[in-house]
Formats: structure tokens, sequence, C-alpha cells
């Protein structure tokens, strides 16, 4: 069949030299071709060769890991605001839907192949269904597994748990409609924020890779535990969302390059599932842990006012950071324990911090008494304790960022002792660096509270008059979507009464309304109305500051269950492109823009800390 379309009047030659120049461009992965002449370098043109062999091996896994690393490097990851945004060259080059126009063009089987594989593994419905008109005209000869991507069966979970707590590996089997077994191996690290820190496939069912593994095993004390269905794509997505969030992100060299085959097993998956449970520690379960461990044999010869005042502190990382149980101790936990977090986030003096190491190993050792954890493992965190502390002594010696000016640097500000002194202000030099760094500072996050209300005159002027009562305004909306937007309004409405208050109703539907406004074709679908409303009741409330990890508030986890979805995040990059708030559906983490979205609450605190900025930073619109 001929790659001409009905209705192109191009002569052949034009046609072919365009295709041509197409098929370069989707090879190089760039959205112009280069000028001036370029070498022919392998990585740069044998992507469709690639395409082409992995079309000819009998497994699916060749062609669908390189679609999936093909679809990362066209699409951009999630910044966070406080960080200074990616390095330009750093940026996909082309978009994954110009390169998808670019093979659309360009008429051979390893397109084709390719082509297949994004309808499937792409969440963009609209992106799919384009590749999948184009797919009915062609007649290339492709193995018959491509047919059944659209339908793979997950059928079995499994949990691998560390005894320590680092972290977690969760296990999805899959089947093709071919017959064919993959498995997928996600591990979602404790440590560093329970988010994915690597994942991979085997071409085999999940029931010989468990066996494998089992065998394999390094610790007899690893658990494994067959997992819900739906409590393991919970946990993916949680860990995936915190990932896509996190700076600098967590890379190894299969992830993220298989992220999308990964979302799309776990879309196979059965929505409704529990995430991970953080332990809450109250403080009378604190105060009892702490008088227990200093009146046992491990901390009875400790027990002074440093030594408690230290494990507090120690507590506290115990409790906020890693699994959440500070009685499991790994090698990995005391390493960023003594290499990051006392120096950095206890302003003390050396003398007291030095008592650290020595009250750390007793800890340990009472830990994993109390929790029956195995002496190998005991053994090994505390010669972890031994060869960091000499480090640890050093650093809590010698200048370094602390409190606010490690926070400065935590957020991309330059610091340097050795250059500019130290920035406690002992000295001028130092004095001067920290101004300078608080001078950059302002500038940061006055420029964020201008872009959370909409520009620096609002931010000037902002004032903390509620939200008012108000229906849904339906000015201007397509009469064939009033019955989906109902439906949606109906569940946020319903979903305000029960968490939120007036003004965040009122948020939502002004929210609503731009979303149905500015882009009808997401009412259009045939997506469940539970998705959007959980989205929108999200959105407000995390633009509002409403949301309360730790305390007594609105827990992420509420609106989750209510609305019956695995997370209230799921949609919300697509209604907020809708909303005309951002340009890209898979970007979450923006500010909204506009004060009819924000609380009285939420301008408030806005408010004070535009206050706070001018009286004890200088800050005034006419010096910016």
């Amino acid at each position: 069949m001929s790659g001409r379309r009905p209705g192109d009047r191009r002569s052949s030659k034009v046609q072919k030299r365009q295709r041509r120049q197409r098929l370069e461009r989707a090879r190089r992965g760039q959205q112009h071709p280069p000028k001036g002449p370029q070498p022919e370098a392998p990585e740069e043109l044998d992507l469709v060769q690639r395409l082409e062999r992995a079309l000819d091996v009998p497994e699916p896994l060749d062609l669908l890991a390189l679609v999936s690393a093909l679809m990362v490097s066209l699409t951009p990851r999630h910044t966070l605001p406080f960080v200074a945004s990616t390095e330009p060259d750093t940026q996909p080059k082309m978009t994954l839907a110009e390169f998808v126009d670019s093979f659309i063009d360009v008429d051979l089987r390893a397109t084709t192949g390719a082509l297949t594989v994004m309808a499937a593994l792409t969440d963009d419905e609209m992106l799919a269904a384009r590749v999948r008109r184009e797919l009915e005209r062609r007649t290339h000869r492709v193995p018959p597994w491509l047919r059944g991507l659209a339908g793979p069966t997950a059928y079995r979970a499994v949990e691998m748990v560390d005894v320590l707590g680092d972290g977690d590996d969760v296990i999805v089997g899959v089947r093709l409609g071919s017959g064919h077994e993959l498995t997928a191996l996600v591990y979602i690290d404790h440590n560093l924020g329970t988010q994915i820190k690597d994942a991979f496939f085997v071409p085999d069912s999940i029931g010989n890779v468990v066996s494998l593994m089992k065998r394999r095993a390094e610790s007899p004390d690893t658990e494994w535990r067959d997992l819900a269905l739906a409590d393991a794509r919970t946990r993916i997505e949680e860990a995936d969302h915190l990932w896509s969030i996190s700076y600098p992100p967590l890379e190894s060299d299969s992830w993220p390059a298989c992220r999308p085959l990964v979302a799309w097993v776990n879309r196979a998956l059965p929505e409704g599932g529990a995430g991970y449970q953080r332990p809450e520690w109250s403080d009378s379960q604190l105060s009892e842990l702490t008088e227990d461990f200093f009146t046992s044999r491990f901390g009875s010869g400790l027990d002074d006012a440093d030594h408690r005042s230290l494990l507090e502190s120690i507590l506290w990382f115990g409790t906020d950071y890693g699994p959440g149980d500070p009685l499991r101790w790994s090698p990995v936990a005391v390493e960023m324990l003594l290499a990051d977090w006392i120096p950095r986030k206890i302003v003390a003096d050396p003398d007291f911090l030095s008592l650290a190491p020595d009250l750390l190993s007793a800890f340990v050792r009472y830990s994993h008494h109390t929790r029956g954890i195995r002496s190998v493992h005991t053994t090994e965190t505390l010669d972890a304790v031994a060869s960091w502390t000499p480090d640890y002594l050093k650093t809590i010696r010698s200048d370094r960022p602390q409190g606010p000016a490690a926070l400065l640097a935590a957020m991309g500000v330059p610091w340097s002792s050795e250059e500019d002194g130290a920035a406690s202000g002992a000295d001028e030099a130092g004095a001067a660096k920290l101004a300078e760094l608080l001078a950059e500072f302002r500038v940061r996050r006055i420029a964020q509270l201008e872009a959370a209300v909409g520009g620096r005159e609002t931010l000037e002027t902002l004032d903390t008059t509620p939200l008012p009562e108000e229906p849904f305004d339906w000015t201007g909306l397509p009469d064939d979507i009033h019955d989906p937007v109902r439906r949606v309004l109906d569940l946020v409405d319903a979903g305000c009464a029960e968490f939120l208050d007036v003004q965040a109703r009122t948020g939502c539907r002004r929210l609503l309304a731009r979303c149905a406004a500015g882009e009808p074709a997401v009412f259009r679908r045939r997506a469940a109305p539970k998705g959007a409303a959980a989205a929108i009741c999200w959105i407000v409330a995390r633009s509002n500051d409403l949301f309360d990890s730790w305390g007594a508030g609105l827990k992420v986890k509420q609106l989750s269950e209510f609305f019956d979805v695995a997370t209230p995040s799921q949609r919300a990059g697509v209604l907020l492109k809708a909303a005309g708030i951002v340009d890209n559906p898979y970007e979450t983490a923006v500010p909204l823009g506009s004060t009819d979205l924000l609380v009285s609450s939420r301008r408030a605190a806005i408010i004070k800390e535009r206050d706070f900025l001018i009286a004890e930073l200088g800050w005034t619109p006419d010096t910016q």
C-alpha cells in the first residue's frame, strides 16, 4: 500500500524528500534538522533498524522496552517550584506528539510497530485515538502479540519486604492476549521518601521470577507476601508521583526508561487499593520509648540532659524519615543521619553533637533487641556507625550550611564556606554571603507568591475577603456536556460537604466551570466522573494548603476513599490544562495563579509571608 494519503496532491518527489526529513528528525529525536554536515553516528541513525530487530524477536519485551525508553526521552519530567529549572539542553527537543506525527508520516513496518506500542502505553486518549486511526489503514505484517497490547491481564502481585525497612519490591505479573508473560519489579525506597528508585521487567511469569528470587535471596529475613492487586496499583502510583516531584530525580539503568511500561501495567490493575500506611507515634509513645531506653541495660549509663535532648532529635529522624519506625535502623539510615541530617538540621555546639555516635550505637542495640532483629544486621548497622563517625566528627566542626542556610542550599542557592566564609555571620565575609543568599531567596519566594495569586499588583493589594457562596456558572457551556459536567459537579459538592467548607466549594465550582469552558472535549470522553471530581477537590485543597499529612486535618487518602479512586491527583494535569493553567497535561505541581480560587485562610498566609519579607528581609516592590 502506498504511504500517500487520499487527497494529498503533493508531487511524489517532494513528498518522499519531506518524509525522509521527517524520518531523520524522528531518528535523532529533534524537532528541527541540524544545520550543516553532521557525522553519521550509529546511535543517531539506527532507531528504525533497532525497531525492526525488536519486531523480529519472539518475545515482546525488546520492543516494549525500546518504545518505553523513547517515550520517556520525549516527555518532560515534573520540576519542583523551589528548585532551579532544568537546564535547557536536558529538555526534550521534540514532544511526543510531534514524534508521533513524524512516525505517522513514515509508512514503514518499524514505525507501525512503534506506533502500536505507543498507542497502548500512552495515557493520552486523544493521541492514542489518532494513532489507532492511522494504524487501521496500514497493512504491514507485524507479530501477532502486538494486537493484544490493549488489554493485558495483571493477575498476581507480590511484595518483597526488607526487615530493616529500607524499601520494598512490588512485583506484578502480567499476561498478554497472546499468552506471553511479563513480570514488573518496582523497588520503592522508603529512606528517600517512599518513591520509586528502580524498576525493570523480566520476560517470564511472576511465579518463576519469585521462585528464582527466593532461591537467590541474600537474607533469610526477607519477607515475601502476596499483595492485593489494588494495593499494588496504589503503592506504585503514589511512589511514582513522589518520584516525579522529587529533586534531584532518582535514576538507574532501567528507570525511568521503563516508566511508561510500568504505568501501562499499573492501569491493568484494579483501583481502590490502600497505599503505605505510615506509623504514627504520639508524644506519649515517644516519651515511653525514651524512658524504656534510658532504664534499659543499653542506655542506663547515658541518662543525662544532653543525651536525652539528642535522643529526641534521633527519634525525630526515626519517625519522620525512612519507614517511620524509630526502632528499625539500617546502615543506610545511619549514613543519612550522620553524613547529612544531624550536621545540617541540628544547630548546636560540636561538643554536644559529638555525643551522637555513641548514643546512636546504644540505641541501635536497644532497637534491634526490641524488634527481634538478628544480630548480623545489628553488627552491620553498628559497623556503619563506626565507619561514618570520623567524617561526622570532622563535619560538625567545619563551616557548613545549617538551619536557614541549609534550607537555601537545598533550594539550589549556592553556598561555599571555602570561598566566601561561613554563612553564620561570624565574620564580615560570612555576613555578606548570608545577605546575598537571603536576597536570592527573597527574589525566588516573591516570584512564587506572585505566581500563586496572579501577579505583582495582586500580591501588593491582596485581601482576606472570603470567597462567596455561589451557584455553578453554566454560561457558555455546550449543551452536550451538561449531563457529564452535572455528574462531576454533584460529586464535587458531595466531597466539599464531607471535607471542605463553602469557600472551598466555590473554588471547586469555579475551577470545574473553567475546565468545562476551556476544553469541553474532556467531558465528552468515556471517563468516570469520580476521577474528575476527585481531581477538582484535590487541586483546590492542595493549592489552599488544606491537606494535613500528619495532624488531624484532611488527608489525601480520605479523598481517595470517598471518591473510590486510587489517587485523586490522577486526572489533575488534564483538568489543569483544560482550565488554561498549564500547557502540559502531565504537570500538576503548579500555582493556580488566581485569587478567585484561593480561600481566605490561604490568602491570609500569603499576606503574612509577604509582610514578613517586607519587615524582616527588607523586600519592597520597588527594589525587585
